[in-house]
């Protein structure tokens, strides 16, 4: 008597369902595990294509340099790094003149959004805040990072030369001081200087948690902020290498920022040298760490399930050892009671595996709900090693039961009570 795999496979999805109760206790922990990890990856896969289009929009050829790892905008470095020499701004026609791979370099500097102990603030007629990031930047900037420009203009290199008093806002910020307005030749007043706003930026693409700072920004001229913030030296600089040069300009950067700050031989950098991939493998390591946790949060969940599978089998074996002696006797094979009570552990995980998708999913598109500035995307590469987990938890720890209940006698099957 042979029987196929589809009959195999519909006595186990009838075995289960008719313990429905039973069945969703035994694989409640393989319901977390897979729903741990497919959430987590969720999460991960929104926050990387996020941190990739930011760096993207920072222009793929290009290479920073400043003066500590980690972000010069809102860093805390080591005290090693806080006692290197700045970044000089002269660096950026050094390496313009001496760096032949290098197309074009800018200079930019970052006042801190505390200063001299009280917040840096925007002020309008009727309306302050302290949430706004303050940049000053030389005009070749904005062609080496091109932004699109909503409404208005970017400033002009004469006007970055002479210091004036002009300033170009990030989409939030405008939104939040002129409530919408048009903001293009008003004026307002950051940290008690009146600055004209010549631009604003459009919405900015990618970020961290769905948080572009930029948005937040106002950038004046470079030379504007150096007399403002004589004292300030938060001063990155950004090379833009020539097409295809990309490396060659890594190493000419490097070597020659050596030679300038008189760094021996052998010794390590005194200053930090990054470009858009190298920041993103950054948070690529960074992530590595999250998944590992969260692997194994998952796999306990998994183990629990597993043991629970393997014990609610062994039981559904001596539940139904006169039906197993009745199959024998009638000409069912061995192979034929395994793929049963095979099939039916499968069975049992690949459906818990089903509901822990079901729910991440649910999960995943809920915090996507409550917290839009997190994003969030399920992908398909998770939801397809979720399941294949799923059952080969089911096959791992079914093949005990299943080989118990193919090698019963069947006399002493029949005779059992």
């Amino acid at each position: 008597m042979r029987i196929s795999w589809g009959e195999n496979l519909g006595m186990a999805l009838r075995a289960v369902w008719s313990h429905r109760f039973r069945s969703t206790l035994t694989v409640l922990g393989i319901v977390i595990g897979i729903t741990t990890v497919v959430t987590v990856a969720s999460l991960l896969s929104g926050l990387r294509q996020g941190i990739v289009t930011l760096f993207e929009e920072q222009g793929p050829d290009n290479i920073f340099v400043y003066k500590t790892s980690g972000d010069p905008q809102d860093s805390f470095p080591s005290p090693k790094e806080q006692r290197r020499k700045p970044i000089r701004p002269e660096y950026a026609e050094i390496l313009r003149r001496f760096c032949p791979s290098v197309e074009d370099a800018s200079v930019t500097l970052y006042v801190p959004p505390v200063f001299n102990r009280r917040p840096l603030t925007a002020r309008v007629p009727g309306y302050e805040t302290d949430s706004l990031y303050l940049t000053g930047v030389t005009a070749n900037h904005f062609s080496l990072t091109p932004r699109e420009v909503a409404a208005g203009r970017v400033f002009t290199p004469e006007e970055e030369r002479r210091g004036a008093r002009v300033a170009l806002l990030g989409a939030d910020i405008a939104q939040v001081l002129f409530l919408g307005s048009q903001a293009v030749g008003r004026t307002l007043i950051v940290d008690g200087a009146e600055f004209e706003v010549v631009g604003v930026f459009a919405k900015a693409k990618g970020g961290f948690f769905g948080r572009n700072r930029q948005d937040q920004e106002i950038i004046i001229p470079f030379e504007t902020a150096r007399l403002r913030y004589p004292q300030q030296d938060r001063i990155l600089i950004t090379a833009k290498a020539r097409p295809g040069l990309r490396q060659a300009a890594y190493e000419e950067i490097e070597g020659l920022l050596r030679k300038i700050r008189r760094t021996p031989p052998g010794q390590e950098n005194d200053f930090a040298i990054s470009t858009p991939d190298l920041i993103v493998q950054q948070f690529d390591r960074i992530t590595r760490l999250v998944v590992l946790v969260s692997l194994a949060i998952s796999g306990l969940g998994l183990l629990v399930g597993g043991i629970g599978v393997m014990n609610i089998m062994l039981v559904s074996v001596t539940e139904r050892t006169r039906e197993i002696g009745v199959r024998k006797a009638i000409g069912a094979r061995r192979q034929d009671i395994v793929a049963q009570f095979l099939l039916e552990a499968v069975a049992l995980t690949g459906s818990g595996g089903l509901a822990g998708l079901a729910v991440a999913v649910l999960v995943t598109l809920l915090i996507g709900t409550l917290l839009p500035a997190l994003p969030s995307q399920v992908p398909v590469w998770a939801l397809g090693a979720g399941f294949g987990v799923s059952l080969l938890v089911g096959i791992f720890f079914g093949v005990w039961p299943a080989m118990k209940a193919a090698r019963l006698d069947p006399v002493e099957a029949l005779r059992y009570e």
